[in-house]
């Protein structure tokens, strides 16, 4: 059968290392990798499975995985990408079909991200039930890379250092307005506010499900007269503030918006004003986003390369100030989520259904993957209308994260 000829000859070019048993729909049985670990073992279904793998691997994997048509029977689905990935990276030029793949994803057109279509697709992902994000996220439901500065940290005070990074390179100063782009479930909002002493923030969300617990959870702070959720396209956003974030918020824009993006931030910023834009990227060449991510997960997404965002910040009339690669940092936080997630899969099951169980342990399989395998990294990137208002050296940001440090602490003893 031809597409048992197929898979045969790119499992044999992509695991080297580690062990490979398949299963498939006709009966036989191969083996492919050095004999170690990690042990997987896969069956098909249906010829007609094994055929969509060879034609479009980037989008069938996950989709036959989450139908049952995959069947894992030793292993995981991240192991199986880990063998997959891990000596190829993803560059598969050498297997089957691979022109055809190409192809595809350059014909695929990247449609502008407008306001209605934003809202759509931030909907599709981050209203979901409440509950199932508070089964495998920190309690402050920090939902983007957290930052691990010290080999042994919980995910808990990795995403209390990313937020403290974040604010000590906004360089807050006491009374500051803050507008925070995409501001989630009002985390790095209230942190601005109540450690670094912003008087004024301002979070804009196209989220429903997580304005409603921003604007609760600043109530139960007593933040109201200072922090500020507002269900918001930022484009609609009046003003001018001293500070600008935006984490996590990017990587929805698309490249056609980002010139109506970097515009509008550097209308939005005062003159002496600065921003920090936290966003998945890839160090690699440009590639359309993997099409099993976008159609289920997050549809209209793109993760950007600096060479697809510079030029638009350049005619946006915004100084670059810094850059920061945050590269393993992503994968670490995604190990975290995945296992969390799994140690509660009964409960995510009575919320949804068995598919949507495995459509979610693929999305975050395939996002570790990807950052610990291929080139998905985080850039922060601190912008400035002119290129005097950051300090000349780097000293500051350790300076500033140990004085959040003291502040956090008296925070904490303040409401023990």
């Amino acid at each position: 059968m031809l597409s048992e000829k197929l898979l045969a000859t790119a499992f044999t070019r992509a695991v080297k290392r580690g062990t490979l048993e398949m299963m498939t729909a006709g009966g036989s049985h191969m083996t492919f990798g050095d004999g170690g670990e990690p042990r997987v073992a896969i069956r098909f279904t249906d010829p007609a499975a094994q055929m969509a793998l060879c034609l479009h691997p980037e989008l069938k994997l996950g989709e036959l995985f989450m139908e049952g048509r995959l069947v894992i029977e030793k292993g995981t689905i991240y192991d199986l990408l880990q063998l997959l990935l891990q000596d190829t990276h993803g560059e598969l030029d050498e297997l089957p079909f691979h022109r055809l793949r190409k192809i595809r994803a350059w014909m695929k057109r990247r449609s502008e991200n407008d306001a209605v279509k934003s809202k759509r697709n931030v909907a599709h992902h981050y209203d979901l039930d409440g509950r199932l994000y508070a089964l495998f996220l920190d309690s402050d439901r920090q939902y983007s890379c957290a930052y691990f500065d010290h080999p042994d940290a919980s995910l808990e005070e990795a995403q209390l250092a990313k937020k403290r990074h974040i604010a000590a390179k906004l360089l807050v100063e006491q009374g500051q307005s803050v507008l925070d782009i995409g501001s989630g479930w009002g985390g790095m909002g209230l942190y601005l506010a109540q450690i670094a002493g912003a008087g004024a923030v301002r979070g804009v969300t196209l989220s429903e499900e997580q304005l409603d617990v921003s604007r609760k959870r600043a109530a139960a702070a007593g933040l109201l007269g200072r922090v500020h959720f507002e269900l918001e396209d930022y484009r609609e956003t009046k003003g001018t503030f001293d500070r600008i974030v935006s984490v996590g918020m990017f990587e929805h824009v698309g490249p056609p918006s980002y010139e109506d993006y970097f515009r509008t931030c550097r209308q939005l910023l005062k003159e002496d004003g600065v921003m920090l834009l936290h966003t998945i990227g890839r160090s690699g060449p440009p590639y359309p986003t993997n099409p099993w991510i976008t159609k289920y997960i997050f549809p209209g997404g793109h993760l950007p390369i600096l060479s697809e965002i510079m030029p638009s910040v350049e005619r946006a009339g915004l100084v670059v100030t810094d850059v920061e690669v945050l590269r393993l940092h992503y994968a670490l936080t995604l190990k975290a989520w995945r296992e969390r997630f799994m140690a509660h899969r009964e409960e995510v099951l009575r919320l949804y259904d068995e598919r949507f169980c495995r459509m979610w342990e693929c999305y975050l399989a395939m996002s570790e993957s990807a950052f610990r395998f291929q080139d998905a990294v985080v850039f922060q990137i601190q912008l400035a209308r002119r290129n005097d208002v950051v300090p000349l050296t780097r000293n500051y940001i350790a300076e500033r994260e140990a004085a959040l440090r003291m502040a956090e602490e008296t925070e904490m003893k303040q409401t023990a």
